[in-house]
């Protein structure tokens, strides 16, 4: 099921993709704070400590969302299952270095890691 569902998404256009990838909510942003999350995604960041983040943590969170979405013009997409806010935040910090084409890609291959977590999880149920 996972590989159909990747096969798909990769066979989409580059508009097609980015749908997908503007869906996807701010770590830690303003759907997170309002309660608003699908249950998944609150468990998924709430399980990286993205639910406990400090004043200076949460508005670090927010200023590289505001930059990231400004550069690629989608939020920054993460597995967050296995990580906590420090290996989020060194990514979030590398990867806003990279050119549009490389966060395209990278961003796309972390939405197929989530649906693998997220099929395993129904499975598992």
């Amino acid at each position: 099921m996972h590989d159909a569902l990747c096969t798909v998404f990769r066979a989409s256009s580059r508009e097609e993709r980015l749908g997908v990838l503007r869906e996807h909510p701010d770590l830690a942003g303003k759907l997170a704070v309002s309660g608003e999350l699908t249950e998944e995604s609150r468990r998924e960041q709430a399980g990286a400590g993205l639910d406990r983040l400090s004043p200076d943590e949460h508005a670090e969170f927010t200023e590289l969302n505001s930059a990231y979405i400004e550069k690629f013009q989608f939020p920054f997409i993460i597995a967050v299952s296995g990580l906590n806010k420090d290996d989020i935040l060194a990514a979030f910090k590398r990867r806003i270095e990279n050119s549009a084409d490389e966060e395209l890609a990278t961003a796309s291959l972390q939405v197929e890691k989530i649906a693998g977590f997220r099929l395993q999880s129904l499975l598992a149920e």
